[in-house]
């Protein structure tokens, strides 16, 4: 549903790019141009048996639209899925780390008002500054430089997102973000401007998008990290636990 909004958001923003998704066999696919990381599907094979024509039809989708096609899935949807997968060309591209945390115990930080890192949400005149702050985070990543700005906008801009920046001194050092669906937290975003790093801004962040959460009656939290890495690290520091490794497949990919 994340997902989704952000491509109903990206339409709203830019309609000459075509943004749209659809539903097909519980499947959602997503399009927000050739080259977004958002253009692929969530889903595939989870909530129905995928058959081949539902998978044909996904994939028209995405090649009408001159888009590669990937699919991120769930090892719950089973090795029949893996295999047909294989037999029509499709390559593992990417893993991830899916991580949940229960609420329903779970205690705010006392310390957190007192902490030398404050967070808070941004205010809605705010959504330039927490644009410029998120993408020196993620300047190194030279090859998305040039769209960054305009996909972060529209992440935090988006219909049920919550902005979140932390700051040290009153300056802007961090910021993350988190979307609500159903009693259930994602948490996404997390970026820290290089110089600012190791100081304990993204703990803050997460420590303060939790306190959020569960105020806001969520029972259950989750994030999405690169196995074996920091995030991944600091949210077991939190006691996320692994739910699954999720495996991006490509279509035609060598």
């Amino acid at each position: 549903m994340a997902g989704a909004n952000f491509v109903e958001a990206q339409a709203r923003a830019a309609p000459q790019l075509g943004a749209q998704w659809i539903e097909v066999a519980g499947v959602y696919a997503l399009f927000c141009g050739p080259h977004s990381p958002v253009t692929q599907t969530f889903g595939l094979g989870l909530f129905q048996t995928c058959r081949i024509e539902d998978l044909e039809a996904i994939e028209a989708f995405f090649q009408e639209r001159a888009a590669p096609v990937h699919h991120e899935v769930s090892p719950l949807a089973g090795q029949p899925l893996a295999a047909m997968l294989n037999e029509r060309g499709y390559r593992p591209i990417e893993f991830s780390s899916v991580m949940f945390l229960s609420l329903s115990d779970r205690a705010d930080d006392p310390r957190a008002d007192t902490a030398p890192i404050q967070v808070r949400l941004i205010g809605r005149d705010e959504l330039d500054l927490w644009v410029r702050t998120a993408a020196a985070g993620w300047r190194e990543l030279t090859a998305l430089s040039d769209e960054m700005p305009d996909v972060l906008r529209i992440l935090a801009g988006r219909e049920g997102a919550l902005a979140f920046v932390a700051e040290m001194e009153g300056r802007p050092i961090a910021t993350a973000s988190l979307a609500i669906h159903r009693g259930v937290a994602l948490l996404a975003g997390a970026s820290t401007t290089p110089e600012w790093r190791h100081r304990g801004a993204q703990r803050a962040l997460l420590e303060a998008r939790l306190a959020h959460a569960r105020h806001a009656g969520c029972d259950l939290a989750m994030i999405c990290a690169e196995p074996g890495s920091a995030s991944q690290r600091n949210g077991e520091r939190q006691g996320f636990r692994i739910a699954y490794t999720r495996i991006k497949w490509g279509l035609g990919v060598a």
